[in-house]
């Protein structure tokens, strides 16, 4: 919480409005424009209302009056319509700004390596990419110009009052003084709570975004009294500092109904004392009262924006935070890869995802272009780690890994995750058309192209059912498909990108007998021409591999030729044939 409390310096206010402003920098003059014309405005009307009071006492002839009431209605008009379109201006400019900002977090977010979205939940992530940026909005439609604004105003009364004499004006200034004072004094108490109730409101939609996901394994194992114990003991923990920032506001709102009464005190005071003197008229006490109510307009207003600034202090650090989160995987100086099937070295590399674990030990080997590596080993063993590695998922602790003698660190991420395709068990189906999951959201593949592969993928059948062709939506998670048509559009997918390696992290486990022998065929136009690394429990599945690698506990136990290993009978892999590879590798 400490981060939080900590007092954000003025430049930084600065800089971020001058990052996402400067874009609308029309947008800002117009509504300077807007507010100054509406400050004008307020201070005309009560100068209107004093003429209209003393030509009353003073003239029989209404035709001044007439003339003034017209004017008066005239200016409150022409006020409420800058006031409207000061408004409108303003939120516009807010929500450009904020989406911009929104936009580039989320960016940042989406290049933070796995390590990052390891460690902070779903639901943690979303709260501060939408729920602190949110809370930006007013800071960035019209913090700074309303709160110049507003001292505009206070100092074109300031003026006109002082021009009246300065007994008035003296005392209003020392009103005005003490009411930013205690104003500004309290909002030092109040800021801390906002502060935390950010970072416990985070924590609260990342547990809640979490369970949600996994709302199916939760009620199969019977964790839901667990899952809503924890819910409930968020909610308490809420609760206080919910209420420890309730009371911060309320006190800042006292504290200015306070304000604003002595405000009226000192007015009624001093018009008083100089109307009994007879050196002011009574039109000139009204405008004086009607100036110290119009006072607490800009001062309530002053007060609010200092509302929204407490809360955009916590926000701002949190979003800082984030965005000077650095990812621990670089990107590289750009060595390009070659075109077609790309050999794979790990040159004794090691791994681990705490400092104190080892995942990987000293994994050395070499596969050749256009050969398929048969990749075994118990659940834990490091498989799938040494996948996610090929495309910088995480970065070797020590050693390195190579594509075509090229080290994956010295490639750019965006060239690495074209020319290498994954495909696993788990497929992600997203919100959008066929053809939005078919090609990620590229606009520059041919459909053509995307019909001929699904058709050569023993999909055309499935293709020619889609009431809207490509065009079809499709639900997230991939309500309405097979498991089977997901595997195949992950497949899909990977034709598409036309990458010089592919890894097939165990993609037939959860497949029936006859939709495995459909994608059994797919694999097979899929390995033409590329690299493969297979991840499987079927011996069906590797059958196609010419090396066999067996990894346990992070380490090659076993690694040679498919059809020497299978006709050894001391090797591992023969074991695994003679008894079945499923037994073996429980």
């Amino acid at each position: 919480m400490r981060e939080l409390n900590r007092k954000i310096p003025l430049k930084e206010y600065a800089g971020l409005l001058r990052s996402y402003l400067k874009p609308q920098r029309k947008s800002i003059i117009w509504l300077s424009v807007l507010l100054i014309s509406g400050i004008i405005m307020q201070l005309i009307n009560p100068q209107i209302i004093r003429y209209f009071i003393d030509t009353a006492k003073t003239q029989e002839s209404t035709t001044p009056l007439v003339y003034a009431a017209v004017l008066f209605i005239v200016v409150s008009l022409v006020h409420q319509g800058l006031t409207v379109a000061a408004a409108y201006i303003g939120e516009n400019v807010g929500w450009i700004a904020t989406n911009k900002l929104r936009g580039d977090v989320a960016e940042h977010c989406m290049k933070l390596d796995m390590s990052f979205h390891k460690s902070h939940t779903s639901g943690a992530i979303i709260e501060r990419v939408d729920g602190d940026i949110n809370n930006l909005a007013n800071f960035f439609s019209n913090f700074a110009v309303s709160l110049l604004s507003n001292l505009l105003l206070v100092a074109g009364m300031l003026v006109l009052l002082f021009r009246e004499g300065w007994a008035v004006g003296l005392s209003m200034t020392g009103f005005i003084v003490f009411a930013i004072y205690a104003i500004q004094y309290i909002r030092r108490f109040a800021v801390p709570h906002w502060g935390n109730l950010r970072a416990m409101s985070s924590r609260f939609y990342g547990f809640l975004g979490e369970h949600l996901e996994g709302t199916e394994d939760t009620r199969a194992n019977g964790a839901t009294g667990f899952v809503m114990q924890r819910f409930h003991s968020l909610l308490r923990e809420w609760l206080p500092l919910r209420v420890k920032a309730f009371l911060g506001w309320a006190s800042m709102w006292i504290t200015t109904l306070l304000v604003f009464a002595i405000g009226n005190a000192v007015a009624f005071a001093v018009t008083a004392y100089l109307w009994k003197l007879g050196s002011i008229s009574l039109g000139t006490v009204y405008m004086i009262f009607y100036y110290s109510e119009l006072m607490a307009k800009p001062i309530e207003q002053i007060r609010t924006q200092m509302e929204d600034l407490q809360k955009a202090d916590a926000s701002i650090v949190r979003v800082r935070e984030l965005l000077q989160t650095q990812s621990a995987i670089r990107d590289g100086v750009g060595v390009p890869l070659p075109s077609g099937p790309l050999a794979v070295t790990f040159d004794d590399v090691s791994f681990g995802y705490d400092d104190d674990l080892t995942t990987l030990n000293h994994i050395h080997f070499h596969l050749q272009r256009g050969k398929v590596l048969g990749l075994l080993g118990r659940t834990g063993s490091g498989k799938t780690t040494l996948a996610r590695m090929l495309l910088r998922f995480y970065d070797p602790r020590s050693g390195a890994i190579r594509l075509d003698g090229i080290d994956v660190r010295d490639t750019t991420l965006p060239e690495l995750r074209s020319r290498v395709g994954f495909v696993t068990q788990n497929i992600e189906i997203f919100q959008g058309t066929v053809r939005d999951n078919l090609t990620f959201f590229q606009d520059d593949i041919d459909d053509q192209r995307i019909i001929a592969v699904l058709e050569g993928l023993g999909l055309g059948q499935w293709y020619q059912s889609l009431p809207k062709g490509l065009d079809t939506p499709l639900e997230s998670n991939g309500g309405g498909l097979s498991a089977g048509e997901a595997q195949l559009i992950s497949f899909a997918r990977v034709f598409l990108s036309d990458p010089g390696l592919i890894i097939l992290d165990e993609a037939s486990s959860r497949l029936d007998p006859a939709t495995e022998q459909k994608l059994e065929h797919a694999i097979s136009r899929l390995l033409v021409g590329r690299t493969c690394i297979v991840i499987a429990h079927r011996l069906a599945t590797i059958q196609r591999a010419d090396e066999i690698l067996i990894l346990e506990e992070g380490r090659i136990i076993e690694l040679g030729d498919r059809v020497r290993l299978a006709a050894d009978t001391r090797s591992r892999y023969n074991q695994m044939l003679q008894v079945g590879m499923e037994e073996v590798l429980v």
